[in-house]
């Protein structure tokens, strides 16, 4: 008989995790994932691009969810989830990432019955003021089987009193979605569209509300930013929420920096694989740097991706401009540091995954 997993995706984070476990169960007979998507991320650029670039097969319901308060948001999946859940009556529902999709249908999965499997459990930044911290937290407190990336990852649920069995290494699904995918990014010709030479230019991405949402915090970074973009040109794919911020700040880009609606994927791995560095707010973006050989310098004063810096090419720095532009500039002078590759990111974390969902969960 079929294992029956319905995998949720919800936010733009989703649709690179989710890519190689639906690649890695159509490799076998006994194995149907059927995708739900929330409709978190509506934008184009963000959400239906991928679905294409990616070969994931197209969802089997799609909620339509859209923006709102962490609130509004998080009941109203939670409400449109529940009939849905119902109606498929799958073996296992699978969450990935610390998205309110995540937590809204796990929720809803546990206190119905249907067992959830986290993937990407157990990473902490240790700060509350983090909704995502928070939806790791309590996603991870009601799954019964969780997927970590990194060491940290176990260690943190062995604190927290997880039991052993409930806990798998398996590595980076992003990983995995990133490598199979670089044949892709290197056909791209975003850089000719864009005007752009190989290592001679930095990337951005800004998103999330402790750097956005305060107007001082933001107008410091933007004159970081504005000052490293005299030593090195910058390109921004914009956040819709990043882009309404700046505009209510009345901040306008240099002429060195270049502000993108959002990219597709293969384009955005393109534009990361060749910068000469990249600045950011993303924890997927920390970790793909990290496999790219990029230096990344993350504007935030903590991480729940610690591999990151362990292996070298991660540096947090925090909001402090001064801080910022001197890293930064350092980077264009040439001292970046030497990597190595995290345990596991191997490209088959996904594949490791699906086998113990089938070894725990399938049926003869």
């Amino acid at each position: 008989m079929t294992l029956s997993i319905l995998a949720i995706v919800g936010a733009r984070p989703n649709f690179m995790k989710v890519a190689p476990l639906a690649w890695a169960a159509t490799k076998l007979e006994d194995v149907e994932v059927k995708i739900v998507h929330t409709g978190q991320h509506y934008d184009r650029n963000m959400s239906e691009l991928f679905f294409e670039q990616l070969r994931i097969p197209k969802p089997v319901h799609n909620l339509g969810v859209g923006s709102g308060s962490h609130a509004v948001q998080t009941a109203e999946i939670m409400t449109r989830f529940e009939p849905v859940l119902l109606k498929e009556k799958p073996d296992l529902v699978l969450v990935v990432g610390d998205v309110n999709s995540t937590i809204a249908c796990a929720m809803v999965a546990t206190k119905l019955g249907f067992p959830v499997a986290h993937v990407e459990a157990g990473l902490r930044s240790f700060d509350r003021d983090m909704p995502e911290e928070i939806n790791r937290v309590l996603t991870d407190s009601i799954s019964d089987e969780l997927f970590v990336t990194e060491q940290s990852g176990a260690d943190n649920l062995r604190r927290e009193g997880v039991p052993e069995d409930r806990v798998h290494f398996v590595g980076n699904v992003m990983i995995d979605t990133l490598l199979s995918c670089r044949d892709l990014a290197n056909a791209s010709d975003v850089l000719d569209r864009l005007g752009l030479e190989k290592r001679a230019y930095g990337v951005v991405t800004l998103h999330r509300p402790s750097n956005v949402d305060d107007p001082r915090t933001l107008a410091g970074i933007w004159r970081a930013l504005s000052r490293i973009s005299e030593e090195m040109p910058l390109v921004f794919p914009v956040h819709p929420r990043t882009r309404r911020r700046l505009s209510d700040a009345g901040l306008q880009p240099s002429d060195s920096m270049r502000l993108l609606e959002p990219v597709g994927y293969v384009d955005f791995l393109k534009l990361q694989a060749d910068a000469g560095m990249i600045l950011t707010d993303s924890g997927g973006i920390q970790e793909e740097a990290t496999i790219l050989g990029v230096p990344c310098l993350t504007l935030r004063r903590n991480t729940e991706r610690p591999v990151t810096i362990e292996v070298g090419c991660n540096k947090l720095v925090g909001d402090d401009p001064e801080t910022i532009t001197r890293e930064a500039l350092a980077i264009v002078r040439g001292e970046n540091p030497v990597r190595k590759v995290p345990k596991y990111w191997d490209g088959r974390a996904a594949e490791r995954t699906i086998d113990i969902l089938v070894e725990r969960y399938g049926k003869d």
